[in-house]
C-alpha cells in the first residue's frame, strides 16, 4: 500500500493519511473509537511529530500541559472556563466520591497507605502500590479525612465526621446501605438503649 489511504483496524480505530510500504508514513491522523485524534507526521509506521486531541476538544501539548499535574490541580473545565469563587471550589470534575477514612482516592480506586494496597471502588483488591505511587499519593492525593489549620477544622465531607464509626464499619456500611440509612439505624439503636 502506497499513497493516500484510509485503514480501519479491527478495534475500530481509523488511520487516514499517507502510507509507504504498507506503513503509516508522512502526514496522517489516527481517529480512536472514543473520538480522540492523534494528528502528525509518521515515519515508517511510528509517530515522529504530532499532537493529541481528547474527545472533549482539549489538546495535549507536551511542552505546555497544564491539566491536573502535581502542581496545578485544576480540572479541564476549570482550565477552559476559569475557577469558581472561594467556597465553591470543585473537588472533582464530576460527583464527589466519598473516600473511606485513612484512605486516598487514586482515580481508579482507594489507596490504603498503611498496607500499600489499592482497592477498586467496591473495595476489591486492585494492586499493590509501588514506592513512586505511594509517595505521590500521600503527598498530592485527595484524603478521606479532615485536617486542621490554625486550630480550625477544614470540612472535607461532613457526613464522614460521625465519631461512632470506625474504618471497618464505614467500609461495610458503604457496601450495603447509604450513610443516611446507617445514621437512622444508629439513632434508633441509641434511643432503644
Amino acid at each position: 500500500m502506497e499513497g493516500m489511504g484510509k485503514y480501519k483496524l479491527p478495534s475500530g480505530t481509523i488511520y487516514e493519511g499517507e502510507m509507504k510500504d504498507g506503513m503509516y508514513h508522512g502526514s496522517g491522523k489516527i481517529i480512536f473509537t472514543d473520538e480522540s485524534i492523534y494528528s502528525g507526521i509518521f515515519s515508517n509506521g511510528y509517530p515522529a511529530l504530532g499532537s493529541y486531541q481528547f474527545s472533549d476538544g482539549l489538546v495535549f501539548s507536551e511542552d505546555n500541559w497544564q491539566y491536573c499535574d502535581g502542581y496545578d490541580r485544576r480540572f479541564e473545565s476549570e482550565i477552559k472556563h476559569g475557577l469558581n469563587a472561594p467556597g465553591e471550589e470543585k473537588l472533582t470534575d464530576g460527583p464527589t466520591m466519598q473516600i473511606p477514612p485513612k484512605f486516598y482516592n487514586v482515580g481508579d480506586g482507594f489507596y490504603d497507605p498503611e498496607n500499600r494496597i489499592v482497592f477498586d471502588y467496591q473495595m476489591r483488591f486492585l494492586r499493590n502500590a509501588n514506592v513512586a505511587e505511594h509517595e505521590w499519593t500521600t503527598k498530592y492525593g485527595r484524603k478521606g479525612w479532615d485536617e486542621f489549620t490554625n486550630g480550625q477544622p477544614i470540612p472535607c465531607n461532613p457526613e464522614l465526621s460521625d465519631p461512632r464509626l470506625n474504618d471497618k464499619e464505614w467500609i461495610n456500611m458503604n457496601m450495603t446501605k447509604t450513610y443516611e440509612e446507617y445514621i437512622k439505624v444508629s439513632n434508633l439503636q441509641n434511643l432503644l438503649t
